[in-house]
């Protein structure tokens, strides 16, 4: 059936409107042609999918071809819920404070534009907010400290709880938050081919090398000590034992740092319209970050006891190095037997030396974006690719301390000269473990959605 074409157009015009009547008529039949029945009007036309139909005189529903309908209909389809090109407008949004934008007629897809862009900032609000950042940052690294100065020992199950949080918030951190946003800024398309899809996992890789590296390290100059000649008592080996416990945490805190620097400087960079939501999510995020470091650094060299292996002598035989046993004394032989004794414990000024470098890590990082504020490129090739590199090789640090330093030595292993405190638990404080674990997990991942 033949139909003009500006009777078509009212034909999808009433399809979209919900079922109006449009009266059309067909072109008249040319004086050669066969007599054939003719449908002179259609009434009454609707969608069927992407098809319009129409009622015809005799009651039957006909279709209509209209040309280019589907097309125009599929169009209209796709420009829903998105700035259309006439519009004008983008829509933006961040990944490590790299603003990705579409809309105006572009799309994910289109050739990227790797210029700054132009956007309002509120400078006085991001220096107010940089004191809230470090205010949150505080709270949450030195809570855990002094917390655990005054926590009655009955209740050291309340900071099982909150170590395991820790242990969750970091093993999140390093997966959901730091390689899948280093994986971001290697897949920019600003950066073009970097030739080897492996990159983000190399350098992980290379930042768990690292970690293993450096303890290791320290603790093959820590057993040379403690299995050296009757040169150290007892204590002091358990003091040099010590030094191993402050380099798993210094290596934990590295990788720490390095990401809370680049998340102050990406915080303050983002557009206005997405400034207050992402820095809602890093205030919760510098608390829980703070909470997980902050338990590591309360319980440095706090375990009631410490198993050390004997002093030897040059031939490797053991020998006897407490200056003051008593001979006569069974029951200093037994405790010196089982090289069991209390600890040395790092003094609470150094505890708030190191826990002071988080707390003032990420707003220092927010004054140097504040700086750049108006240079800041995050598309720019170099940006992406020290961004990148600096988040994958803080994820690798962060994959060794959560899951070997951390999570292994806490419900396995044990570590630094104590066993782990949930190998053999009552049921009730393992299961407050599972459920710390699991929170910090799920709570630090959910924060992922947004940075």
């Amino acid at each position: 059936m033949h139909v003009s074409s500006s009777l078509a157009g009212l034909a999808l015009l009433g399809a979209a409107t919900a079922n109006n009547i449009y009266p059309r008529q067909t072109a008249a039949p040319s004086p050669t042609s066969a007599a054939a029945p003719q449908v002179t009007a259609v009434t009454d036309c609707h969608l069927h999918g992407s098809q319009v139909f129409c009622i015809a005189p005799n009651g039957d529903d006909v279709q209509v071809n209209v040309p280019g309908a589907e097309g125009d209909a599929h169009q209209g389809g796709d420009q829903h819920g998105s700035d259309s090109k006439d519009s004008g407008h983008q829509h933006c949004h961040f990944h490590a404070g790299v603003e990705h934008c579409v809309g105006g007629g572009e799309s994910e897809n289109a050739a990227p534009k790797c210029d700054t862009t132009p956007r309002d900032y509120n400078v006085g609000l991001r220096v107010g907010l940089l004191f809230v950042i470090m205010a949150s940052s505080a709270l949450g690294v030195f809570g855990p400290i002094f917390l655990h100065k005054v926590l009655p020992r009955r209740l050291s199950t309340i900071f099982t709880l909150l170590k395991q949080f820790g242990t969750g918030i970091i093993i999140s951190t390093a997966f959901v938050h730091l390689f899948t946003h280093a994986s971001l800024m290697f897949g920019n398309k600003c950066i073009g081919e970097l030739g080897y899809e492996g990159t983000t996992a190399a350098i992980l890789m290379a930042g768990i090398f690292l970690s293993f590296l450096v303890e290791y390290i320290g603790q093959r100059i820590v057993l040379a000590k403690t299995r050296s000649t009757a040169l150290l008592t007892r204590e002091k080996q358990a003091e040099a034992l010590l030094s191993t416990e402050v380099v798993s945490i210094l290596v934990m805190e590295a990788g720490i740092l390095f990401h809370s620097l680049l998340i102050g400087l990406t915080l303050v960079v983002a557009g206005d319209s997405f400034f207050i939501t992402l820095f809602i999510v890093i205030l919760f995020h510098q608390v829980f970050e703070g909470l997980a470091l902050g338990t590591r650094i309360a319980t440095i060299g706090s375990s009631a006891d410490v198993h050390l292996p004997p002093a030897v002598n040059h031939s490797g035989r053991a020998v006897e190095n407490d200056t003051d046993k008593s001979v006569n004394s069974p029951t200093e032989e037994t405790a010196d037997a089982s090289s069991t004794f209390e600890r040395p414990t790092l003094s609470m000024k150094k505890k708030l030396g190191l826990a002071s470098l988080f707390a003032f890590v990420t707003p220092i990082g927010m004054a140097i974006g504040i700086g750049v504020l108006q240079k800041f490129n995050g598309n720019d090739r170099s940006t992406l690719l020290a961004i990148g590199t600096l988040d994958a090789l803080s994820a690798g640090i962060l994959v060794w301390t959560g899951v070997v330093e951390m999570w292994a030595a806490d419900w396995m292993t044990g570590s630094h000269g104590h066993k782990a405190e949930l190998a053999d638990a009552d049921m009730l404080t393992v299961g407050l473990g599972v459920f710390g674990l699991v929170a910090g997990m799920v709570l630090m991942s959910f924060l992922g959605k947004w940075a």
